[in-house]
C-alpha cells in the first residue's frame, strides 16, 4: 500500500511538477518490467515516451532503448530531443520484425484510433519470448477523460465544451481526435483471444497486486481500475497450442 500512496501523492503533482512525476513513474514502471525479464543488455523500444523519462530509466538498468514518439513537441518538452529518439508512429513502428526484447507503452493506447493495430505492431517487433508492457487509462476511470475529468462521465462532448469555456482553449486531449474511450473488459477479452501472446500479468497498474481480483468484476473494473497494466510474452509461432493465462484473473 505504501507504493500506491506514494504514486497517488505524485499524481497530485503531475501538473505542478511534471518532470518529477514522470521520472518517478518511469522508475516504478521499469521495476515492473524487471520482474519479468533481466534488462541488462536488452533492446527496448519505448512507444510514445515523450521527452524520454522511461528511456532514461531503462538505460539506468543497462538496457539499450529506442524511443518512438509521434508528437515532435513532446520530443522537445525538455528542450532538445533525447538521445536515441525518432519521430514515428506506434501503429507503424520503424522497427524490424522480432527486433526487440521489450516493447513498452505507457498511457498511449487511449490516444490511438486503432488500439488493436498498435498492439499487433508491438507484438510484431518483439522477439519470441520477449516481453510486452502495455498500460493505459480506461475511459470510465476517474482520470479517463484526462484534463476533462471528471466531467467526461457526463459525456465527452459536454466535458470538452465545459473545458473550452473555462480555459478559453480546446483541450490537448480532444475526444475523437487525440483521446478515445478504451475499456477494461473488451481489452482483456481481445488480448486473451490472441494466440501470439501469453498474459503474464493483468492488474490495476497503481494498486497492490492483490487487487487484481477487481478485473474479474464487470462494471466495477471499468471505474476502479484507474489504469490497466498488461504484461505479455510473445509466443513463438512453432510453440502455439493451448495458451495459459498466468495473470491470476478470470477472463470474464
Amino acid at each position: 500500500m505504501s507504493r500506491t500512496v506514494r504514486l497517488f501523492r505524485l499524481f497530485l503533482r503531475e501538473q505542478s511538477e511534471p518532470a518529477r512525476f514522470y521520472r518517478e513513474l518511469a522508475t516504478d514502471s521499469v521495476t515492473q518490467v524487471a520482474r519479468h525479464t533481466d534488462l541488462a543488455g536488452r533492446t527496448v523500444v519505448d512507444i510514445g515516451g515523450g521527452p524520454g523519462h522511461f528511456s532514461t530509466a531503462f538505460r539506468a538498468r543497462g538496457a539499450r532503448c529506442l524511443l518512438v514518439e509521434p508528437d515532435a513537441t513532446e520530443l522537445r518538452a525538455s528542450g532538445t530531443p533525447p538521445v536515441g529518439a525518432v519521430h514515428g508512429d506506434g501503429m507503424r513502428l520503424p522497427v524490424a520484425d522480432g527486433a526487440v526484447d521489450v516493447c513498452f507503452s505507457s498511457n498511449v493506447l487511449e490516444h490511438v484510433r486503432d488500439p488493436a493495430r498498435m498492439l499487433a505492431e508491438m507484438i510484431r517487433v518483439t522477439r519470441p519470448g520477449g516481453v510486452i508492457y502495455l498500460a493505459f487509462t480506461n475511459w470510465y476511470s476517474p482520470w479517463g477523460g484526462h484534463e476533462l475529468s471528471p466531467w467526461h462521465y457526463l459525456g465527452a462532448g459536454y466535458a470538452e465544451r465545459r473545458y473550452a469555456r473555462r480555459m478559453h482553449r480546446p483541450p490537448k486531449n480532444k475526444p475523437g481526435t487525440g483521446l478515445f474511450p478504451l475499456h477494461v473488459g473488451p481489452t482483456l477479452r481481445s488480448v486473451r483471444s490472441r494466440t501470439d501472446v501469453v498474459v503474464l500479468e493483468a492488474v490495476p497498474r497503481y494498486y497492490p497486486r492483490w487487487t487484481r481480483f477487481v478485473l474479474t468484476v464487470p462494471g466495477l473494473r471499468e471505474v476502479v481500475t484507474w489504469n490497466l497494466l498488461l504484461v505479455l510474452r510473445a509466443v513463438p509461432q512453432s510453440d502455439l497450442g493451448p495458451v495459459t493465462d498466468t495473470s491470476g484473473s478470470s477472463a470474464s
